[in-house]
């Protein structure tokens, strides 16, 4: 009786490369997964001071002066800590209106500012690096004079 064995060899070659294909994908999820977590775990580390300073001013007994020169401080530490990372705020009061940066809440009619100004900043926006994390909410001027 004869065999034919050369018909198997493809399929064994074939479920080797799925089975080495299947590996090499977890490993790369695997891989990913560890670089997230990394990631995440630098920025909880540069936001732990920021949460230090928060129980000294909490504990501390102090006038409202003292208290919220604290309370800035802080939040200088949170927006250096933020900035390291790469966010930065939106620029709004002054700038000319951009939809892609601002949202408007609120049309203000005046002449005392260029037409379509932003004139007060509601909400501030952030950009992650070139990416925006969320628009400013802000007033604008309507100068009909314009």
């Amino acid at each position: 009786m004869l065999t034919c064995t050369h018909g198997r060899r493809p399929l064994d070659r074939l479920a080797r490369a799925q089975a080495e294909f299947e590996n090499a994908r977890r490993r790369a999820s695997k891989e990913q997964q560890e670089f997230r977590d990394y990631a995440t775990l630098d920025t909880i580390k540069s936001l732990l001071p920021v949460i230090d300073s928060f129980e000294r001013a909490l504990r501390t007994k102090s006038d409202a002066a003292d208290y919220r020169a604290g309370i800035e401080l802080i939040y200088k530490q949170l927006q250096d800590a933020l900035a390291r990372m790469g966010v930065r705020p939106v620029p709004a009061v002054g700038e000319p209106f951009d939809p892609h940066y601002h949202e408007a809440i609120e049309i203000v009619e005046t002449e005392k500012a260029a037409d379509h100004e932003v004139l007060e900043e509601l909400q501030r926006g952030y950009k992650f690096k070139d990416r925006l994390l969320r628009p400013a909410m802000v007033k604008v001027a309507k100068n009909p004079g314009q």
